[in-house]
């Protein structure tokens, strides 16, 4: 008798990321009940350094170097990431065949007061440790007080209640997948703080040299959450952005059409903002044109004021 089919699933190993391990488990096992499905934890150089904000110690790669090396040296057969995390330029053995549907890619306030964003007071003190973040915070609150903060969701939580920080700003589909959705004080709208690029999509990434994981892997995807990522990761592809620098990038569909939303910022809370929409086919095309014109209606000149001149989040324990 053949052995059952098999496939080894490689994740961080945060809460969140076994969490969403989790869905691509049950998805794999509701297409083929039969199939006998292992999860691999790595820890990564970025779950391990966490006293420095990324853009200091190497970038989004840091999620996903080990991971990678394991994809390579066939410890594991699919990778899953918060598609996020993933560098806007893959190397060239690796794929992403597929992404789940996406979860809700707003912001959540998380505020020790029950606040909002607009209703915290004069001088509160909110962690964050993205430019991005930072940067529409200081555009609409420019009276906050930000301050680094790193960890996984667990931990941050924790910090707020210790008092370290007044309120939190964290990603709505995070707390969602964790259960925790109902400790937000406000879900932002997308038009105040509109998202990173690929914000609440789960990628999955294969070797290229492993068509059979490709192929389990590709039948889960979820064609109009990866053709909304695929526009927002060519725009940050062609922006060329580091993690210090304020981008934002957020697709949505209506049947065929799909229209791109962006931002670039600069730390002080300077930001173009721009959108354009065209053929759901042409994602990655409107992802760069839309780049292109906002690099020359002065998004070039605010990626240059992203300096560390400029003023930077305070670091917080």
């Amino acid at each position: 008798m053949d052995p059952s089919p098999s496939i080894v699933l490689g994740t961080r190993g945060s809460a969140l990321a076994l969490a969403q391990t989790g869905l691509v488990r049950d998805a794999l096992l509701r297409h083929d009940p039969s199939l006998a499905v292992a999860v691999e934890r790595i820890v990564t150089t970025g779950d391990r350094i966490t006293d420095r904000p990324l853009d200091q110690v190497g970038g989004k790669a840091l999620f996903v170097a080990e991971i990678e090396s394991a994809l390579r040296d066939g410890r594991i057969d699919v990778a899953v990431h918060s598609a996020k995390d993933l560098p806007s330029a893959l190397p060239d053995d690796m794929r992403v065949v597929a992404c789940l549907p996406r979860a809700d890619a707003r912001e959540a306030v998380v505020s020790r007061s029950g606040l909002g964003l607009d209703a915290l007071p004069a001088g509160a003190v909110v962690g964050t440790s993205s430019p991005r973040r930072a940067c529409q915070l200081r555009a609409r609150r420019p009276d906050l007080v930000l301050r680094d903060v790193r960890g996984n969701v667990d931990t941050r939580l924790a910090k707020l209640a210790a008092g370290q920080y007044d309120a939190l700003v964290l990603a709505a589909a995070g707390l969602a997948r964790l259960g925790l959705l109902h400790v937000a004080t406000e879900l932002v709208p997308l038009d105040v703080m509109p998202p990173c690029a690929a914000q609440g999509a789960v990628a999955l990434e294969v070797h290229v040299a492993n068509a059979a994981a490709a192929a389990r892997a590709a039948a889960l995807d979820h064609a109009p959450t990866t053709c909304a990522v695929a526009a927002e990761r060519a725009f940050l592809a062609t922006i060329g952005g580091t993690c210090s620098t304020p981008l934002a990038a957020h697709a949505t569909l209506d049947g065929p059409v799909l229209r791109l939303t962006a931002m670039i910022g600069a730390a002080d809370g300077r930001m173009v903002r721009d959108a354009l929409a065209g053929h759901a086919a042409d994602a990655e095309s409107i992802g760069r044109r839309l780049a292109a014109r906002m690099l020359k209606r002065g998004g070039a000149e605010l990626l240059a004021a992203s300096a560390p001149s400029e003023p930077a989040l305070a670091h917080g324990a």
